[in-house]
């Protein structure tokens, strides 16, 4: 029985282990209608428990520069922005994209917004999701992780919503996670930049938000997220490439304006 189970499993294996839009290899094992699926209940629950915004000013801004950057990346997104304070922004399989008003509240122009949302699409386009959902069916088989986003309240349905990205996870995929939030900040930065938007700006962003986090930002060690100064030293040495798309996306007219 094992001699024939064995190619079965080894074929698997194999055809879990992907590459991500940056060339780092990745292990990716769910089915994607089955992670679209979460992320499409994950974000329908989210409308039924968060008020959604009816700043016109704010939904208009959002909208355009989601708009922009999805141009780029193709398909039908929905844009959300919920009347929440805190300054967060995320990004769903099934393409989803959701605002806090906090957000907003705290960016100083549209391109600060650029660099949020380019940086959440990129966990999605990179399929961060997948992945971890896939490392923790890997490290813990019995979690039922589809059926635990329709309990969002649980203690299983809030580490399943942390696998889609809402909200931090620690434990054992901890330094997976850090890993994802570089590569989304390498891959929302080129984003930005070949929809018109200036790069420059994801560093002024991180800078901001390193002034609203006043120093309470966990040791990088102990969070989920890189350091605001790494990401900043991370985003200036790619800067170059960014800029050069920046620079081919002006001159081929896209100018968004989204103020």
């Amino acid at each position: 029985m094992f001699k024939k189970l064995f190619p079965v499993v080894m074929i698997s294996l194999l055809s879990a282990c992907v590459t991500s839009p940056t060339g780092r290899s990745q292990f990716v094992f769910m089915p994607e209608a089955k992670i679209d699926q979460m992320g499409l209940q994950a974000f329908d629950n989210l409308k039924k428990q968060k008020p959604v915004s009816k700043n016109s000013q704010y939904n208009k801004e959002a909208h355009c520069i989601a708009n922009a950057i999805t141009k780029t990346t193709g398909g039908s997104w929905e844009v959300v922005v919920f009347e929440d304070k805190t300054p967060n922004a995320f990004a769903l399989p099934g393409n989803k994209i959701g605002i806090h008003t906090g957000m907003l509240a705290l960016v100083d122009n549209p391109d600060q917004l650029a660099a949020v949302i380019g940086h959440e699409v990129g966990h999605v386009l990179a399929k961060h999701s997948n992945e971890r959902a896939s490392q923790e069916m890997a490290v813990s088989e019995g979690m039922s992780i589809i059926q635990a986003v329709s309990s969002p309240q649980s203690a299983l349905g809030k580490s399943a919503l942390g696998l889609l990205g809402v909200g931090a996870q620690y434990g054992i995929l901890m330094p997976y996670s850090r890993v994802h939030e570089s590569e989304a900040d390498m891959i929302g930065v080129d984003l930005m930049a070949k929809a018109g938007f200036d790069p420059k700006q994801s560093i002024g962003l991180w800078q901001k938000m390193e002034q609203a986090s006043q120093g309470k930002q966990p040791l990088e060690f102990m969070s989920t997220h890189p350091s605001h100064a790494t990401r900043i030293q991370d985003l200036e040495r790619h800067m170059p490439q960014a800029l050069s798309l920046f620079q081919q996306a002006k001159a081929a007219g896209k100018q968004p304006h989204c103020n």
